[in-house]
């Protein structure tokens, strides 16, 4: 008569009978009011009014059938019943629980008003992952479901190794898990749960990605190569996962190939690349830790370079073994591998621990690291004074005499004039220039006079205009 909405009056009735145990009644009243979500597949649990039913039967006793006549039985009555037959269904074990009448009748709510998260978290709770992971592949729920329902409680209450051997027991391959198992990854890398991650990718035999962690456990947190001296056992593993994906690829390279598989493929070729990587990475750890635990080590810096980082942190590793050795002969060539494997600038890298010797006042290895570099074998023929010239910036901060032999030191006679100009060294700068062919002298004289001009250096302005 008022024209109010009488799903709560239908609710409220089916509650009651729950309560008095009339489950057939129950379901009928319930039907009138309770309606399935719209998506199956919602990352929610239903309506509230479905979860109240849910809640209360799970919470509740075993079935207690009562007769039409008894309707009538007073409140205190049926509670003194209810309390005398109380057996909750958390003290069952997972055998009886499923013969359970409240048990089966969760599951006719939840199948006929529930969503999948619904359905898979009430058996999750009820130690039936068994039957969670046929209905989530049967439904064809999306990723979200699989991790809210079944990935988070599983590791959250110690039973991820179960859960494994379920998928594994179900799909030996794991083919059919692969969309949740990548989204289960990808999950705990946002969350920074890397050790259930490298856990989780072995046991998918994804060799790749569980190298690729290994790297983040090796060089995350670190602060000096003493700290990576300790952490050698990561690149072990790195190069065993490598190695490990090699051998299946090569097994699996004469069969028939599957036309999806969700584990991270690389070719043969990067593979090894990386193996190499690793090697190298090893040498450069057992140098610079020896460096730093013998006290010759001189660099700190607030990022620890590895060669697992880009081009930029690989020259900044080759730098950092050359310039930490008792002298720069001592770790010349384990960074000449860095440039030669990683094809890396390898000017720009002489030049910076150039520039960086410089600061440390350490002339001789500057003549050691020319020296070096022109027996590698590998050098063009004006590397090494391309090297000092970029060097010469800091030419204020060098000692005359040393400054003197770094560019006597040079190749060219070109490269000479131009270092003594860059030094405002005008008077030996004419001097080398008066050496050339008497053209390409004219040339250079007249440069140096123009100089000595706009510096006001009369005496080397009159020599010039002198020889001219």
């Amino acid at each position: 008569k008022s024209g109010l909405d009488p799903g709560g009056a239908w609710h409220a009735w089916g509650m009651a009978c729950l309560k008095a145990g009339n489950l057939s009644s129950a379901r009928e009243k319930f039907n009138r009011c309770l309606k399935p979500p719209m998506d199956l597949n919602q990352l929610n649990h239903g309506s509230r009014l479905v979860q109240e039913v849910i809640q209360y039967l799970e919470s509740t006793v075993k079935p207690i059938f009562i007769a039409d006549d008894d309707y009538f039985a007073t409140l205190r009555e049926l509670e003194a019943t209810l309390r005398t037959r109380s057996l909750s269904l958390e003290m069952m074990c997972e055998g009886k629980i499923q013969h359970n009448s409240y048990y089966q009748e969760c599951l006719f709510y939840l199948h006929s008003y529930g969503t999948n998260l619904a359905i898979i978290s009430f058996y999750m709770r009820h130690d039936c992952m068994r039957e969670a992971l046929p209905h989530l592949l049967n439904k064809e729920s999306p990723s979200e479901v699989f991790i809210e329902g079944i990935f988070i409680p599983s590791y959250e209450s110690g039973k991820l190794h179960m859960l494994e051997n379920l998928l594994e027991t179900i799909d030996p391959g794991l083919e059919s898990w692969g969309v949740y198992l990548i989204a289960a990854c990808k999950y705990l890398q946002r969350k920074n749960y890397y050790h259930i991650l490298y856990e989780l990718q072995q046991f998918m035999k994804d060799h790749v990605r569980a190298a690729m962690t290994c790297i983040r456990f090796f060089t995350y947190g670190a602060k000096s190569y003493a700290e990576l001296g300790g952490k050698q056992t990561w690149l072990l593993k790195i190069k065993d996962h490598l190695k490990v994906y090699l051998q299946e690829v090569s097994r699996s390279s004469g069969r028939k190939k599957m036309a999806f598989t969700f584990r991270k493929k690389m070719s043969a070729t990067d593979v090894s690349r990386h193996i190499n990587t690793v090697d190298l990475q090893m040498e450069v750890t057992k140098f610079l830790h020896r460096c730093e635990s013998s006290g010759t080590s001189q660099i700190t810096g607030c990022s620890l370079p590895t060669l697992f980082g880009n081009n930029n942190m690989k020259m900044d590793v080759a730098c950092k073994v050359m310039l930490e050795g008792k002298n720069i002969e001592e770790g010349f060539g384990i960074a000449f591998r860095v440039l030669q494997d990683f094809q890396l600038e390898a000017t720009e890298v002489y030049s910076r621990v150039a520039k960086q010797l410089v600061k440390q006042q350490k002339y001789s290895e500057i003549r050691q690291l020319l020296k070096c570099v022109n027996e590698s074998g590998v050098a063009a023929k004006y590397d090494g004074d391309n090297i000092i010239l970029n060097c010469l910036n800091e030419f204020k901060n060098i000692p005359a005499e040393d400054l003197d032999n770094l560019i006597q030191d040079m190749d060219s006679d070109e490269n000479k004039i131009q270092a003594y100009v860059m030094c405002n060294k005008l008077r030996s700068a004419y001097l080398v220039s008066v050496r050339q062919e008497k053209t390409r002298a004219v040339q250079l004289v007249q440069h140096v006079r123009q100089l000595a001009e706009d510096s006001g250096d009369d005496v080397v302005k009159a020599i010039c205009a002198q020889w001219l």
